[in-house]
Order: C-alpha cells, then structure tokens, then sequence
C-alpha cells in the first residue's frame, strides 16, 4: 500500500499485477478488459504505484506506456520499493500531466488515464476542458479517456468533471457506488468518454454482477445527472473537495 499524507493512493501486488484491491480501480480495470484491442498506446496522468499500468502491462502484453508523475521523490519511491524495471514496455516521466500530454502528438494513443491526486484531491488544471480537449487531440479515433474523480455530498464536483468529458466526447459514462452515485458519502466516481461507442453492456453487466456492486449512468441518465452543471474551464477558480476527516481514518 502506497500511501501519500497518510491518503492510500495506490495498492499493489508485485506477484500478481491483475490484482486490483481499490473498488475504484477494478471499475478501470473492466473498463480496459472490455476495450477493444490486443495491445494499446497508453499514457497515465499521474504515477503513484503504477498499479493500472502493471494491470495493462499483464493482461495486454506488448503494449506501450508511459507515466506522467510531477513528484520526483515519489517516482524515487516507486522505483525503490515497488519496481517497475521488469515491466515491458512501461516508462515513467517525472513531468506534470499538463505539460506530458501537451508534448505529445496527435492521435498517437488508445487510451488516457486520468488517476493524479494531490493527496486526497484532484489538480484542478487537470479537471478543465482545455485539458480534455489536449487529451482528444492525442487519441486515436476510438482511444477512449478514462479518469478517476472523487466527490461527496451531492457531488457537484463530479457533475461538473463529467459535463466537462461530455462536452468533449460524444459517448460517455459513469459507474460508481450507488451510494457515492446518490451523492450519499464520499467516494471515488470512474468516467470514460470516447468518440465512438463505449461498450456499455458488458460494462453494466460487469457492474451489476461484480464482487462489487457498482451502477453505470450513460445517455440520458447521465445527462440528467449533469443537467446545469456548466463544463469547468481554464482561469475560473475551481477547488476540489477535500474528503472529510473520518475517510481514510484521519479523524
């Protein structure tokens, strides 16, 4: 367990890299098992363990990524006593997520992960429309973005990240807790946006029939779940929930 002022960021398993423990993280892993393709171009906003990295690394041998981790001493960290040196094809920079994904090409990638918290919240510079749109720029034609947004009560936070994916990508959705959905407590919300269909069916039923219950929004559920929740932009003041004390047992 990786944990970064004393908020869990990352588990992982150097025997077994397919295990996922965070509920949040095995919702990202369907969302890769259903992706279409052997092996993908892939880069991740955000370090930490690499546990997703490692997930795609094992079960899609041969694919290609690269990490995006501002903080060099973490990295130092990870090398050191969670090593990704036996990893095919993974790389980790030391450059924040907005400068990596801006240096890279157009439409040279399959997938964007989105998973960089700063402690417990998310950049908000990474929340912004300007930035979903640098990550459409990079995606191939049916690469899909995938992003992971925590939020609690009510969850104007999350409304707003996901207005913001869905005024880039015309097919979204967004599986989560249903209590967290409800806006009920404090939890961590996994959006995906993509210009071509999504498989929605296998991931609704992979939601309802996991270890897990999660519940899946898209089309009009989740434009009801966005309704006057305006995109969040570049130079507007944007402050990302911070979870309660009682999370993470910091009370």
């Amino acid at each position: 367990m990786l944990l970064v002022g004393g908020v869990p960021q990352s588990y992982v398993d150097l025997s077994d890299p397919t295990y996922l423990d965070f509920e949040y993280m095995r919702l990202m892993g369907d969302v890769v098992d259903c992706l279409r393709g052997d092996v993908f171009d892939a880069v991740h906003v955000g370090g930490a363990g690499c546990t997703l990295a490692r997930y795609v690394a094992a079960t899609r041998p041969g694919s290609r990524q690269v990490v995006f981790e501002p903080d060099a001493g973490l990295v130092r960290l990870v090398r050191e006593r969670l090593p990704v040196k036996g990893v095919s094809g993974l790389r980790i920079r030391v450059v924040d997520g907005r400068s990596g994904v801006a240096a890279l090409g157009d439409e040279v990638d399959d997938l964007v992960v989105m998973d960089a918290f700063a402690e417990a919240s998310m950049p908000p510079d990474l929340a912004t429309r300007e930035f979903v749109l640098d990550v459409a720029r990079v995606l191939r034609p049916g690469g899909v973005y995938m992003l992971n947004v925590a939020d609690g009560f009510r969850l104007p936070f999350a409304r707003r990240v996901a207005a913001t994916v869905r005024s880039v990508f015309r097919h979204t959705l967004m599986m989560g807790d249903p209590g967290v959905l409800r806006g009920r407590r404090f939890g961590n919300l996994i959006v995906a946006g993509s210009r071509e269909p999504l498989p929605v069916d296998e991931l609704r039923r992979r939601a309802a029939g996991g270890a897990v219950r999660a519940r899946l929004l898209d089309g009009g559920d989740l434009a009801a779940f966005c309704a006057g929740a305006a995109p969040l932009r570049d130079g507007e003041e944007i402050v990302a929930p911070v979870p309660p004390p009682q999370v993470f047992g910091r009370s």
